[in-house]
């Protein structure tokens, strides 16, 4: 526990005290948002390249306090150094994909094909994908073929789906670190502690990061940022749904690790499908940049870039407390079925809100 503790921290200070200088430089070689995009709700020149000091600080904080064989079996060592050893590489690959795209630009093709190599790599080289939904819709055990082609859509759709929601200053950042505490809290009842430490690290680098990026966002995390942490969450996602529940304690054991997971990323995962279905409906491509999102609709409503931000921890907490009361159930889907209908409740309070915000002003603007 002292390791986590001190993974947490390392990656904390390295990001507090490492941001200011980052910001500098960036302002410095002209490595700014400029928001000159209709769409853009910022209305001042930010530096996004946030995901630089995100990352260096996570894996410096995790390789320097974790030893791995400190914590795990010999049989099961190599195994964990190997899935270890393609995280950091392909995290790499999005990583440099992301600067790319922060600094110049990088066409939606181009990206799509490094999400979906990254997946390969992890699906197929490392084996770390889905091979069973315990018992959601009756399904148990996944075909070869169907648990590779699921676990590389999961990969693709997690990843764009942190990247789509960093519209809102300290919205990615929030949600990010409000997930990867809720894989580390899991891991750590499993005696998980190698993702535990990275969960904590991701955490702790998303904490001091915050700082600067909660309204009024002084840094962006950028493509750099936001791919890589959707990279980490969505291994850590994959690794929790395929931890061995005879190896829980009797709590967790009752409480379905496939809804805690998609609890843990519900807001991401929740506005990427309302996006993709708006999208496709109107016959667009599903990169097509919008102001549609739902912290859009939040903002349209009149609430500040802090408030939006704050009312969707509020709901990524409450989505996760839902897929806890499940414990009560031991039904799967019921469970799933309960965390998605607190979104759709929430999806429907955001559209009212919106509504009643045009109403008001379309009313001023007729009074006047």
């Amino acid at each position: 526990m002292l390791t986590l503790i001190l993974v947490t921290f390392t990656a904390f200070v390295v990001v507090l005290y490492s941001t200011p200088a980052l910001i500098k430089v960036a302002v410095l070689k002209r490595l700014i948002d400029a928001p000159v995009e209709e769409r853009k709700i910022h209305k001042r020149s930010v530096p996004t390249i946030g995901g630089i000091i995100i990352y260096a600080g996570t894996l410096f904080a995790y390789t320097l306090w974790f030893n791995i064989d400190d914590s795990v079996g010999m049989d099961s060592m190599q195994v964990t150094l190997r899935e270890f050893k393609l995280i950091i590489a392909t995290s790499l690959l999005l990583f440099f994909v992301g600067v790319k795209d922060d600094i110049i630009g990088t066409a939606p093709v181009k990206k799509l094909f490094a999400h979906i190599l990254v997946a390969l790599i992890l699906v197929l080289i490392g084996d770390i994908r889905i091979t069973s939904l315990h018992g959601i819709f009756g399904v148990y055990e996944i075909p070869q073929w169907g648990s590779v082609f699921l676990s590389i859509f999961t990969y693709v759709v997690v990843v764009n789906s942190l990247n789509l929601i960093d519209g809102v200053d300290g919205l990615a950042a929030g949600v990010g670190l409000i997930s990867s505490c809720a894989f580390g809290v899991w891991f750590i009842c499993a005696d998980q502690y190698p993702y535990a430490a990275l969960s904590f690290a991701l955490a702790g680098a998303l904490s001091g990061f915050l700082i600067f990026n909660f309204s009024p966002a002084k840094i962006f995390m950028g493509d750099s940022g936001s791919l890589v942490i959707g990279m980490f969450l969505c291994v850590l996602a994959i690794k929790l749904i395929e931890y061995p529940v005879h190896a829980l304690d009797s709590f967790w054991v009752h409480v379905s690790k496939p809804v805690f997971a998609v609890s843990a990323l519900a807001y991401p995962l929740l506005d990427t499908l309302r996006i993709f279905i708006i999208r496709a409906l109107k016959g667009q491509s599903p990169f097509t940049a919008d102001r549609n999102h739902i912290h859009h609709k939040l903002i349209d409503c009149g609430y500040s870039h802090a408030k939006t931000s704050v009312f969707i921890y509020i709901y990524s907490l409450i989505s996760i407390g839902a897929s806890l009361v499940t414990y009560y159930f031991n039904q799967p889907t019921l469970s799933l079925l309960l965390v998605v209908g607190s979104g759709l409740l929430f999806l429907g309070l955001v559209l009212r809100l919106n509504t009643s915000g045009r109403k008001l002003k379309t009313k001023e603007h007729n009074s006047r």
